[in-house]
């Protein structure tokens, strides 16, 4: 949790670094770092990649993801499995579909459950660590005790794994999508509102908000028109690297069958899971998706650290 908690205090302190440099703003200066750095250009390329197959992958599609067209070629008690081949450039899986047309179908799955999830982690997270900030900065005594209940749940949020904890309300919840996208969602909770939390208390101390006090500007109207669109920076880089996580954890749950009951449907996850019993003589059908999440959650990854080493000063060469 220590660790995990320096990390999110560490990204909340940048908004308000600054530095005496003839090129402007940290924000303007990020900006030209990002645009060259190889890594925020290869991170930028996957995802927009994903986000346009995930879009077009139904209409691109060859075949129906669920029509089991060749089943009669697929013998799996015999181990007899068809490849890549000229009409199926992926090859069949164990009950006879189009590998291709599942895989890029499945892509829009996948993006839905990581959007969806991180927007909810994102909502929730950023209202509870924007009324603990606003509170702790501007509340006076009972805005502490406020903070203080509110941030002892959030701390016992993130001492927990954030798979164990996903799992946990994958299982009280039931099966389903939406199970899913609420149990992901549930993980990111605590990342965004320790995070923005952070980064208002940076914000607070800055010489426009005590220019505003003096000045008589009510305290609300400091928090909502100053301290907190300051404040959003690291919680967007953030964002991005959530979608990076949502993306494994939602196929986590989907492989231990948390997911979508409806296995017809193609997602990423539980294509994984059905492939497993078939490694041995198919290993390829699990070779897709699971080349599928690493490279689009690569791809998050690589953009969010960009973004965050852009705006560090501790990390720039």
């Amino acid at each position: 949790m220590t660790t995990k908690t320096e990390k999110l205090d560490r990204l909340a302190e940048l908004t308000t670094r600054t530095e005496s440099t003839a090129g402007g703003s940290l924000w303007r200066e990020a900006l030209r770092r990002l645009r060259r750095s190889k890594m925020a250009l290869i991170g930028a390329v996957i995802m927009a990649v994903f986000v346009v197959v995930a879009i077009v992958g139904p209409w691109i599609a060859p075949y129906d993801p669920t029509d089991q067209t060749w089943r009669d070629e697929v013998l799996v008690n015999h181990a007899q499995f068809v490849g890549p081949r000229g009409g199926n450039w992926l090859g069949l899986d164990h009950l006879g579909r189009d590998e291709l047309s599942r895989m890029l179908v499945g892509t829009r799955q996948t993006l839905l459950v990581g959007v969806v999830s991180t927007l909810l982690g994102f909502a929730v997270g950023a209202l509870t660590g924007g009324i603990s900030g606003a509170a702790l900065a501007f509340g006076g005594r009972a805005g502490r005790r406020l903070d203080t209940v509110l941030m002892r749940l959030i701390d016992m949020m993130l001492a927990l794994p954030s798979l164990l904890l996903a799992v946990s309300v994958a299982a009280i919840m039931g099966q389903s999508l939406t199970t899913v996208m609420i149990a992901v969602g549930v993980v990111q909770i605590p990342v965004f509102a320790r995070l923005l939390r952070g980064s208002m208390l940076a914000q607070a101390g800055a010489d426009y908000v005590l220019a505003a006090r003096s000045l008589g500007v009510r305290r609300r109207r400091i928090v909502l028109a100053h301290v907190l669109p300051n404040s959003l920076g690291p919680v967007i880089v953030q964002a991005t690297l959530a979608l990076a996580t949502a993306i494994i954890e939602a196929a986590a749950l989907s492989y231990l069958g948390l997911g979508n009951p409806d296995a017809s449907q193609p997602e990423w996850g539980v294509m994984l899971a059905q492939a497993q019993r078939f490694f041995d003589a198919a290993p390829m059908m699990a070779v897709y998706p699971a080349v599928g999440i690493i490279v689009t959650s690569l791809g998050f990854t690589l953009l969010g650290e960009a973004m965050r080493e852009a705006l560090d000063p501790k990390l720039r060469s």
